[in-house]
C-alpha cells in the first residue's frame, strides 16, 4: 500500500507579514494512521525539501497525541525535511493521495499544475483522493473524467466560512473553501465549527477541519481496503 502525502510549500499569509504553511495535526495524525496500517509513505511538495509549518499549529494549545508523537519521532521529522518535488511524482506509483491542510495550499496547491494533473490521474485511475480542512481548496481547478469540475454533484466538506471568520482570515485568504466548493457544484455539508466531520463520495474523501484529519485518513484507508 503506497500512499502519497502532498504538502504546501507556501509560507506567507497573504500580505499580513505573518507566516503560514501546513497544519501540524493535519499531517501528523494521518501520517501515523497510515504508518500504523503498514503503508509505505512518500511525502511531496511543490518545491521539495522542508515544507513550511504554520507556527500557530506548533503552539501548546494546538498539540494532540499525534503531534506529540511526531515531536519525538526523528524518522518522521527527517521524512518531512526531505519531501520530493511534486513534479517528479507519478500517479501510477501510488494507491492513494492525501492532502493535509493549513492555509498554505490555498495559495500554491490550489493552482499548481502538477497537483491538478496528479488528482485527475488518480481519479481517472480509480484511486482515492483525500483532503482535509483547507486542503479541499486544491480541488477547485480539478476536472473529473467528464470534463466538469471534479466536485460537481459530489458530497463534499471543507473548512467552513464560519471557521475562517473565527480565525479572522476571511479577508486574507485568496478564496473561501466552502464558497469555492459550492460554486463548483459540490453538495457541501458541515458539522458544527471545529467538530470532526468527514464525507466520502466515490473516490473522494473530504474533512472539515483539523479534528477531521484522523478520521479522514481512516476513511481513505477504508476505501483502499474496499478496493483490494
Amino acid at each position: 500500500m503506497n500512499i502519497l502525502m502532498v504538502l504546501t510549500s507556501h509560507d506567507q499569509l497573504g500580505d499580513t507579514g505573518k507566516k503560514t504553511g501546513f497544519w501540524l495535526e493535519e499531517f501528523a495524525a494521518p501520517y501515523y494512521v497510515f504508518k500504523d496500517a503498514g503503508a509505505r509513505l512518500t511525502l511531496a511538495s511543490p518545491k521539495g525539501g522542508q515544507p513550511p509549518l504554520d507556527p500557530k499549529s506548533d503552539e501548546p494549545d494546538a498539540q494532540t497525541e499525534a503531534t506529540r508523537r511526531y515531536q519525538g519521532d526523528p524518522a518522521a521529522q527527517q521524512a518531512l525535511v526531505n519531501t520530493v518535488k511534486l513534479s517528479s511524482v507519478n500517479a501510477r506509483d501510488f494507491d492513494a493521495v492525501f492532502y493535509p491542510g493549513g492555509h498554505g495550499p490555498l495559495w500554491d496547491l490550489a493552482q499548481d499544475a502538477d497537483s491538478i494533473r496528479l488528482i485527475e490521474a488518480m481519479i481517472a485511475g480509480g484511486k482515492p483522493v483525500a483532503a482535509v480542512c483547507h486542503a479541499p481548496g486544491v480541488l477547485g481547478q480539478v476536472k473529473g473524467p467528464d470534463g466538469a469540475p471534479l466536485v460537481k454533484g459530489k458530497r463534499v466538506t471543507g473548512f467552513t466560512n464560519t471557521e475562517e471568520a473565527a480565525v479572522g482570515l476571511t479577508d486574507v485568504v485568496p478564496f473561501l473553501v466552502e464558497d469555492m466548493l459550492v460554486k463548483n457544484g459540490g453538495q457541501y455539508s458541515k458539522a458544527g465549527d471545529w467538530a470532526p466531520y468527514v464525507v466520502t463520495d466515490g473516490l473522494l474523501v473530504t474533512g472539515q477541519n483539523p479534528a477531521s484529519s484522523e478520521p479522514g485518513a481512516q476513511a481513505l484507508l477504508a476505501l483502499l481496503k474496499n478496493r483490494s
